[in-house]
């Protein structure tokens, strides 16, 4: 099925949103990779190793394909803010953020089965949130919804509102999927873009 061919190695709807802005033909395969944490592991690290995890999972099967495993990692001085699931968790998130800065680390690796090569690379963005009131939150959840989000905001949405600012290279790293590096990526796989 996928002996040629481009292949998103995850189930994230936001990824495959991200990805068909470059209109390419690819199709999403589900990782099934173990995402725990190793004891000691810094973010930058593990997102790359789990977004290479991803990728060599994907790769073992459609060995001929391109394939991009990606991750993202959230801090928030040294906690890791994951996705936050339920409201209260949410809530908790975006109190804990109020006035002060998180770090999104998203990493992207690309397998070019074919041609025997790999290449990685980690999208650092810097997110500054203004001083939020416990109603604004609550406004911002009820109507967001960001619940499967990490730092439990969508900056694609409503999200942006909760800002004072957002320092990137590549604005859609912050998202899941840093697309300016991308397509460097898949051009140097030979994928025409655009």
């Amino acid at each position: 099925m996928f002996s040629k061919g481009l292949i998103l190695a995850s189930t994230s709807r936001y990824r495959r949103a991200l990805l068909e802005r470059l209109g390419l033909p690819f199709d999403c395969v589900a990782p099934d990779t173990d995402e725990t944490r190793v004891p000691g592991e810094p973010a930058a690290e593990m997102a790359l190793r789990l977004a290479r995890a991803k990728a060599e999972a994907v790769a073992a099967k459609y060995p001929a394909a391109i394939v991009i495993g990606s991750d993202q990692v959230a801090l928030r001085g040294t906690d890791v803010l994951g996705k936050p699931g339920t409201v209260e968790r949410c809530r908790k998130q975006l109190r804990a953020s109020s006035g002060k800065e998180v770090v999104f680390l998203t990493a992207v690796h690309v397998i070019d089965g074919a041609a025997g090569r790999t290449e990685s690379h980690v999208d650092r963005t810097v997110v500054k949130f203004r001083e939020l009131s416990d109603a604004e939150i609550d406004r911002y959840i009820e109507r967001d919804q960001p619940l499967d989000c990490a730092g439990g905001f969508k900056a694609e949405s409503l999200g942006i509102a909760l800002f004072d600012r957002i320092e990137s290279i590549d604005p859609t790293g912050l998202t899941g999927l840093p697309l300016s590096w991308l397509c460097g990526a898949l051009r140097r796989a030979r994928v025409q873009v655009p």
